[in-house]
């Protein structure tokens, strides 16, 4: 066992114009005055990281950790969950997503998918150069529009479509191979890659890919109703990343999973500020520990209600209260008798 590094935050949801939250100096500081130890970085704010300088020069990576270690925090990964979303959409999604990519590729699928596929590229050297060794990131989805069986899919359309998820990942996933980086896609609605069994469908489409892996994040395992502990422990040698984030499920007479198109303050299912919610964080710290799980504890906070500086607040000081500091000996050492192969046949009955 081990004790999991944190707390640490994703930033995507904090950075804007205004300082601190305007330069990856400022919110550094800004993270580690609240106590977190570690930064994800959304691989897309240009503000945060010039993703092509960083895949092409040590010196600017070398520089940026520097700058970081003085202020007493370190990066945990880079993410690509917008570029990663755009690896694969659904046409019924292109104006919705057409946002997530560049100017200049808008409005051109193709285009705007060779452009995130250049950005993975790009995210696994960048990845390699900082001294990372995971990545966290969106799969993106083909078949999620018919993710309900009605009107009744036809023969075949769903592995088709995680036939052609699989080819476009697969050189992705050989590049971060090469890269020495693992991938972790959050399992998350509205992505192909939504629960264990689409997880199980991609990973044997990848050949068992050793970089094919899995962002852990409670949030989105409450709201669909699985057994997020059992999950931990079924993929405990794929989860490589995980987002500590709070959410409750609360169904009525009138919705439940679904949310009836509501907002999120009016939906059943609904994310929260850490210890806000339902998720059981005494559980899934205990299993990460006693799963030797490798990597950071990193806050993505999120919440409906809650302001985002109050949850960030709060949730470095959750966080660090719940990371377990494992033991290095056995509780009942103390009761130990040291014995040897003779005494232990001896008290067997076994005769030489």
């Amino acid at each position: 066992m081990r004790t999991i590094k944190g707390p640490a935050i994703f930033l995507a949801q904090f950075v804007g114009d205004e300082a601190p939250f305007n330069s990856l100096e400022n919110i550094a500081s800004w993270a580690a005055d609240l106590g977190f130890r570690g930064i994800q970085i959304p691989s897309w704010e240009s503000s945060l990281i010039d993703l092509e300088t960083a895949a092409s020069s040590q010196s600017y990576c070398d520089d940026l950790r520097a700058m970081l270690a003085d202020r007493g925090i370190e990066i945990t990964e880079l993410s690509t969950h917008l570029q990663g979303q755009l690896v694969a959409v659904h046409p019924a999604y292109d104006e919705m997503f057409d946002g997530f990519a560049a100017p200049e590729v808008q409005g051109n699928p193709a285009a705007r998918q060779e452009w995130a596929v250049n950005q993975l590229l790009l995210a696994a050297k960048a990845s390699s150069n900082l001294g990372l060794t995971t990545h966290a990131s969106f799969p993106g989805a083909l078949a999620w529009p018919y993710f309900y069986p009605w009107p009744q899919r036809p023969a075949g359309l769903v592995e088709a479509a995680f036939d052609e998820l699989a080819k476009r990942w697969h050189p992705i996933l050989d590049a971060f191979d090469a890269a020495g980086v693992d991938i972790g896609f959050e399992i998350h609605p509205g992505e192909d890659l939504h629960d264990g069994v689409t997880f199980e469908m991609f990973l044997e489409r990848v050949n068992n890919h050793p970089r094919c892996n899995i962002l852990f994040d409670p949030s989105h395992l409450i709201l669909q109703q699985l057994d997020y502990l059992a999950f931990m422990d079924e993929y405990k040698d794929r989860i490589k990343l995980v987002h500590v984030k709070d959410a409750e499920f609360n169904p009525t007479a009138k919705q439940g999973v679904y949310g009836g198109y509501q907002p999120w303050v009016d939906r059943a299912g609904r994310f929260r500020s850490l210890g806000d919610g339902q998720v059981d964080f005494n559980g899934i710290f205990s299993k990460l520990a006693a799963n030797d799980f490798e990597g950071w504890a990193v806050l993505e906070w999120e919440c409906c209600l809650k302001h985002p500086e109050d949850g960030a607040r709060e949730g470095a000081e959750f966080i660090d209260q719940h990371i377990i500091r494992v033991t290095d000996r056995a509780f009942d050492d103390f009761a130990d008798a040291s014995t040897d192969d003779q005494t232990n046949r001896k008290i067997l009955g076994i005769e030489d």
